[in-house]
């Protein structure tokens, strides 16, 4: 997947990712990149991420969270085949 994504201006991207240094810093930079929906739907599908990884049920989490099971679904296969992003992240932050 990331082949499919990997360019200049992707790795741009990250490299601002990675430049933020704190949580204000995150919120300004998002605030400035994305919408206020597109925060809120990144934000429910790492709620999701945790939530899967602690083993409640696709209902469980659509009700607390309302995604679609179908984005749940999507969500499940970048935890169980993708690049590890969402565990990388789930155990830094909970450290």
């Amino acid at each position: 997947m990331l082949e499919k994504i990997k360019d200049a201006t992707t790795d741009k991207l990250a490299a601002a990712i990675v430049c933020v240094k704190n949580v204000d810093e995150a919120y300004r930079f998002l605030s400035d990149l994305c919408t206020i929906s597109e925060i809120t739907e990144m934000s429910k599908r790492l709620t999701a991420a945790e939530m899967l990884r602690d083993g409640n049920t696709y209902n469980d989490i659509a009700e607390k969270t309302h995604l679609s099971t179908a984005t749940i679904t999507r969500v499940n296969r970048a935890l169980r085949y993708g690049s590890d992003g969402y565990a990388m992240v789930l155990d830094r932050i909970s450290e």
